[in-house]
């Protein structure tokens, strides 16, 4: 199943790999839960743990999985406990002795200046070095506009002459000083300059399409983070003696991973890695977090950072937990679990996410499918919650009526500033609620909260268009345009990535640089009330006494991408405070002063919210009475 796996073995036919990991257990005469948290690190993440992510005296495992990224800590295979990230190397792709070799596509987006620009993925260096300097095996496209539906212009190709493989910073003149493609010096060559004779210009994609040697056999990484949980959950001790330090005490355990890592989880069981090499369960729970796909870590030249920019992978295939028929691109029934029902090694599963994730990460299609015309079910072993309103991971909370500061750029490699503020709904509740109702689910059989999120049948769910969402109009600082369908949300795209690659499995070898689109899928998004927030979802006391429109998007305002939305940031419009104000501005959403009159009367709502919550299941007592100690201090219609 793991893509050019034979491809990496060794003379023996064996395939080796290595990685590190942490452990964090409770000491002394702190009890332990008996329950385990693995977490996938997210690109490698950083190894010390945070503060606040192990509770109940649970023991916090960490260990790597993303083969691509081995090198750049830039660890000697002696000291892997000097690691600053996590990290598995694994072997690269051979034929008869040689690497194998392939296209790939890497893109410069919203740089300028006359130095050279690293080759990037979502702030990670492009991980395939280039086999030759030589620019003429290469084509350099500039892209002069795009559109989120997939429309390109162009500017042409550039002349191999006026450009190089090369660095050329601090007032280096063309070409520079060539890159080093030594692939025995891989991980340190990282990251890939080019250089431009006459610099780059901050409004154009420079979309490069070279040939690459060092073809990572990526799947070997994430049966790696198997082996890790298998033998820390199963395993007396290793090969040589070693004893597991926590043997006999894992009572329970759950995979967890958030944004990138959390769609780590959703391909590892996929996969079927929930499986282990002697047919053991590994985990209990699965968490897959602000993680709507598949993380596209088995096809040779995939970009395990990618986050869905234009011609990176990770909606291909079933993204969806039961069987269902991918009606729109011809593929047959598959799900998620389809591998660790047939092994009967399926995990209890949670998944979240909030609005950003509809907007800029493809979400919908894991809800009603690649035709978007009906709800998919949810098997009973599978919770939803969506947080309606809400930016990639939450915002920070806080009952601030104030507009923060709008100077922030977009994510990934979009670029470009932010024009609206930032959205302030939090995740940090819900986060508390499910961590707890993991740990029980798993340890003690008690049924978590029943899922939460919008459906077609309920009609929560409606055409990406401002008629369709019943968005208001006049809301300020949102103008007509970024509702046009080639501004607004990040549909899906249909690629032909050529006759190499599996089409259901997301594995195999794409022959095909940069890939066709063959069609644009269908979304839905939630629609809002008459303050153009979202309904549905679970109860969030925000967003239940709301200080203005919570946005799942942001709208760009400069750069090649300029009117479009801001990838995946979340925005926040504050109502007025007053009539007056409102009708000044010709504002159509009630006034603080019309909804709530003072400040007691915020605070009260703001107490009705937070019972709701709570009395659903959605609110534990601590952060109930946190919120309330805050909307009361808060300076809210003071």
């Amino acid at each position: 199943m793991i893509t050019d796996l034979k491809l990496g073995a060794d003379a023996d036919g064996l395939v080796r790999y290595e990685t590190n990991w942490v452990l964090t257990r409770p000491v002394g005469r702190k009890p332990s839960s008996g329950f385990l948290w693995h977490d996938v690190p997210n690109r490698g993440g950083d190894v010390r743990l945070q503060p606040g992510e192990l509770a109940a005296g649970d023991i916090g495992l960490r260990s790597g999985w993303q083969a691509d990224n081995a090198g750049n800590t830039g660890v000697p295979r002696t000291r892997p406990e000097a690691a600053r990230n996590h990290y598995v190397r694994v072997p690269i792709a051979r034929i008869d002795g040689k690497p194998v070799t392939g296209s790939v596509v890497a893109r410069i987006v919203n740089r300028s200046g006359p130095d050279s620009q690293p080759l990037m993925v979502q702030g990670n260096p492009m991980p395939y070095l280039p086999v030759s300097l030589d620019t003429r095996g290469a084509t350099l496209t500039v892209h002069t506009k795009e559109t989120v539906d997939g429309r390109i212009t162009t500017a042409g190709t550039g002349d191999p002459k006026d450009w190089a493989f090369a660095r050329c910073d601090r007032g280096q003149a063309f070409p520079g000083t060539p890159i080093d493609i030594d692939p025995a010096r891989a991980p340190a060559n990282l990251p890939i300059h080019v250089c431009l004779r006459n610099g780059f210009e901050a409004d154009k994609v420079y979309q490069l399409v070279y040939t690459a040697g060092n073809a990572y056999v990526l799947g070997v990484g994430m049966a790696a983070f198997r082996d890790v949980g298998a033998f820390f959950r199963h395993a007396k001790a290793d090969d040589a003696g070693t004893p597991n330090p926590i043997a006999g005490q894992v009572r329970g355990s759950a995979i967890r991973g958030v944004s990138q890592s959390g769609n780590m989880v959703r391909q590892f069981l996929f996969m079927g890695l929930n499986q282990d090499e002697a047919g053991r369960q590994v985990h209990d729970g699965a968490w897959a977090i602000i993680a709507g796909r598949r993380v596209a870590a088995n096809a040779r030249w995939a970009q395990p950072d990618g986050v869905l920019e234009l011609f990176q992978m990770g909606s291909e295939g079933p993204q969806w937990w039961v069987d269902w028929a991918d009606k729109a691109r011809g593929l047959p029934a598959k799900g998620l679990l389809t591998r660790c029902t047939a092994s009967r090694t399926c995990p209890k599963v949670f998944e979240h996410f909030g609005a950003a994730e509809v907007y800029a990460l493809k979400l919908s299609l894991a809800w009603v499918g690649s035709s978007a015309d009906t709800d998919i079910p949810l098997p009973p072993n599978v919770r939803r919650y969506y947080v309606a309103g809400s930016p990639h991971g939450g915002g920070a909370g806080g009952f601030r009526h104030e507009a923060e500061s709008t100077s922030f750029s977009c994510p990934g490699n979009h670029f470009g500033q932010a024009t609206l503020a930032p959205n302030p709904v939090p995740h940090r509740e819900l986060r508390n609620v499910l961590s707890a109702a993991m740990r029980d689910w798993v340890l003690k059989g008690t049924s978590p909260p029943p899922s939460r999120y919008p459906t077609l049948a309920r009609g929560e769910l409606a055409d990406p268009t401002r008629a369709a969402m019943g968005f208001p109009r006049g809301v300020p600082g949102i103008p007509e345009r970024v509702f046009l369908p080639e501004n607004f949300i990040f549909p899906v795209f249909d690629y032909d990535w050529g006759p190499g690659f599996d089409r259901v499995e997301a594995s195999g070898v794409p022959d095909q640089i940069p890939p066709k689109i063959k069609r644009v899928l269908p979304a839905k998004v939630p629609r809002v009330d008459a303050d153009g927030n979202e309904v549905g979802g679970v109860p969030t006391v925000l967003t239940m006494a709301p200080l203005g429109t919570y946005l799942g998007w942001n709208i760009t305002a400069n750069g090649i991408h300029a009117g479009q939305v801001c990838n995946y940031a979340g925005g926040y419009v504050p109502f007025a405070r007053t009539r007056a104000e409102r009708e000044a501005k010709g504002d159509p959403r009630l006034s603080l002063e019309e909804r709530y009159r003072d400040h007691a009367g915020y605070v009260a709502a703001v107490k009705a919210a937070a019972e709701k919550a709570s009395a659903e299941g959605f609110l534990l007592s601590a952060d109930r009475d946190r919120l309330l100690k805050e909307a009361s201090e808060s300076e809210v219609l003071r």
